[in-house]
């Protein structure tokens, strides 16, 4: 970090120049990611005290703790302009006047002397003048400003019920300012914490009565200063131990109250009149991120599930089976892990997560890590008793709730015209997936293979459409596989090369779930989803609760088609599919994706969901980075609407009764 003088700071400020830097000895730090309309400070943040006022303090270091404002900068480190003292208030107090800010007389077993004051007050006056520079210069830029001076607060001792947060406005001017103040306490009022019920109130504990509001509202007239003091529910206020869950929540909550607050302040009080919250946030990506992003993708891009859990004899074992007409089980061979999951899990842990200042952002790397870990303990346990386990903590299994849609499906009558005779077969959809992604623009290349599974399935490494040779196709599948494949799990794979950020490659927590009811709704918007379709997922849903119930390949075979009504093949596919290595839940996520991106579809665009591998989970940050450029914005190659038609009358009647 830079080391700058105050003269040096205010110069920079005076420029527009953006920086992070240490002043005047570290005293304070300045952050200036862009400059936006509003700063945040956290004054009383700092615990640190000269080497020669140490031996002075008659305090201890959880005494004076106590009365500090420890990781206040933490959750304001989301924010473009973050002003931190890291200095002892005990040393000089800067919500105080300067000339009153040392005046802690308790906290010294000695009086300071007046050399040491005057270092003191220097650094205070110091901190003043770069707030007044920042603050003068958001003034003539945007017209007016606001602070948010956030503190917080000691409550065990109180008898009165505390509220969680506090904004004091004794210093307020209410007439003007007022509805900004009702805003920002209605946004804190939605903050959730874990086991913790959330109340912000206005003057109820401190009343704002600090220097910081009374110095700017001296010198300044078109900025609010907004005093807010947060309830240490956070950590044990007289031990100083952390609650880092409720930490972290806390900071994207915050994150989310203050940038709404400023961007209803700018629309009320702004140049413009369109401001929302993620037009005041940085649009550059940080180098802390580009570099976790690298590491991340370099240590886990290799960890793709499909390579190794699909079975390299298929076609050897799915002849014996039917030959001895089911009575022996398969006995499937895998790709060997190439990976060492010891120094996986070890190296994914010591990734530096916590440098990632936005919490969000943070937040959803954090997902992907500890989502990782759980896949390659999936991985590890190929072919294993254990995978069956592995899979369930991965990817869940069906409840109560999609074996009844699944039912309800697949005993809905048959549709006039739905029962058309697969007559393409593999040779042929390779010509016709292809003209579709010349078509679209998708430089890819559509190949027949063996080693499949599914009909159709986009190899994301090779950048390839893979045909099974001895698939069938109708001409309605041609065009629903062809949005289905390509349209989305191909798009997904092109977008996600072009982001900066490669985690998009990797996969977002439930991208599975999410690219997979999105390929499927996809189908349902290019008019050719069909019941037969539909109940080809609900087999899906059917054939892993047979799997988890029976733990027996050729029983679940059986069962399929006797009481199911598939033929051999159509039961093969299936068992196969639930029992590659060892017990595959995966399947049921098709179904209970495609509903839920349906109700997603009716109150949300879906468009940033094709943005890479992304998955509902973290669909609010992923848009957020999108609209503040971090992202590329993807470009759907259709409308990612349903139009209903009187053609898809029974299909939209059916899609509808799925709960």
């Amino acid at each position: 970090m830079l080391k700058l003088s105050e003269k040096e700071c205010i110069a920079l400020i005076s420029k527009g120049e953006c920086f992070h830097a240490e002043v005047e000895a570290g005293a304070f730090t300045v952050k200036i990611d862009e400059y936006s309309p509003f700063v945040c400070t956290a004054i009383h943040n700092g615990h640190r005290l000269r080497e020669d006022l140490q031996n002075n303090c008659r305090l201890t270091d959880e005494e004076r703790r106590f009365a500090e404002a420890p990781y206040t900068a933490d959750m304001l480190s989301s924010f473009p302009i973050v002003l931190t003292g890291n200095d002892s208030r005990f040393e000089y107090d800067l919500n105080r006047p300067k000339a009153h800010s040392t005046h802690y007389k308790t906290a010294w077993k000695k009086p300071l002397t007046t050399k040491q004051r005057n270092e003191s007050h220097a650094k205070h006056e110091s901190f003043y003048n770069v707030l007044s520079a920042l603050v003068a210069r958001l003034e003539k830029q945007f017209k007016n400003s606001i602070v948010f001076d956030v503190h917080s607060f000691n409550y065990q001792q109180i008898e009165a019920d505390t509220p969680t947060f506090n904004i004091g406005t004794s210093q307020i001017d209410i007439e003007r300012w007022g509805t900004t103040c009702q805003n920002f306490e209605k946004q804190l009022n939605k903050i959730e914490l874990p086991n913790i019920a959330v109340r912000a109130a206005r003057d109820e504990v401190f009343q704002g009565r600090g220097y910081l509001i009374a110095h700017v509202n001296a010198h300044f007239d078109h900025t609010l200063v907004l005093p807010l003091e947060v309830k240490k529910v956070f950590m044990d206020e007289t031990t100083g131990e952390l609650y880092p869950l409720v930490l972290e929540e806390l900071k994207g909550g915050v994150k989310q109250a203050i940038s709404e607050s400023a961007a209803y302040f700018m629309r009320r009080f702004g140049k413009r009149k369109s401001v929302r919250n993620v037009d005041l946030l940085s649009s550059t990506l940080p180098s802390e991120i580009l570099s976790l992003d690298k590491s991340l993708y370099k240590l886990a891009s290799n960890v793709a599930t499909l390579k190794y859990i699909n079975p390299v004899n298929i076609a050897s074992e799915r002849k014996k089976f039917l030959a001895r007409k089911g009575a022996v089980a398969p006995e499937f061979s895998y790709k060997q892990l190439n990976i060492n999951p010891y120094q996986f899990r070890e190296q994914l842990y010591k990734l530096p997560v916590s440098n990632i200042m936005d919490a969000d952002i943070q937040q959803l790397y954090r997902h992907v890590i500890d989502n990782l870990a759980t896949k390659i303990d999936l991985l590890c346990s190929i072919g294993t008793d254990e995978f069956v386990y592995n899979s369930l903590k991965y990817y869940g299994q069906p409840d109560k709730e999609d074996i009844a849609n699944a039912e309800f499906l697949l005993r809905a009558p048959a549709i006039e015209g739905d029962d058309e005779e697969p007559i393409y077969d593999a040779a042929y959809a390779v010509k016709s997936f292809q003209k579709y992604a010349d078509d679209w623009g998708l430089k890819c290349k559509v190949e027949k293979s063996s080693r499949i599974v599914a009909k159709a399935m986009v190899n994301s490494a090779r950048g390839s459409l893979m045909i099974n040779k001895d698939a069938m196709f109708t001409s309605k599948e041609l065009v629903a596989f062809a949005y289905h494949e390509l349209g989305v799990h191909m798009l997904t794979t092109v977008n996600a090369r072009s982001q900066k950020l490669r985690v998009m490659s990797l996969g977002l927590v439930g991208n599975t779930h999410t690219q997979e009811g999105v390929a499927i709704y996809s189908e349902y918007c290019s008019g050719n989803l069909t019941l037969n379709r539909l109940k080809i997922l609900a087999m899906r849903v059917i054939a892993v609760n047979l799997m988890l119930e029976q733990r027996d390949f050729s029983m679940t075979f059986e069962t399929l088609k006797r009481e199911y009504g598939q033929t051999t093949e159509q039961a093969f596919t299936l068992t196969t599919r639930v029992y590659r290595g060892g017990g595959f839940t995966k399947d049921f996520l098709y179904l209970k994706g495609f509903r839920d991106i349906v109700n997603l579809s009716k109150t949300t665009p879906l468009d940033n969901l094709l943005a890479g591998k992304a998955g509902i989970l973290d669909m609010p940050i992923v848009s957020e980075m999108v609209e503040r450029n971090m992202l590329e914005r993807p470009v759907p190659l259709f409308e990612l609407k349903h139009k209903s038609t009187p053609e898809t009358a029974v299909i939209d009647y059916l899609i509808s009764a799925i709960r």
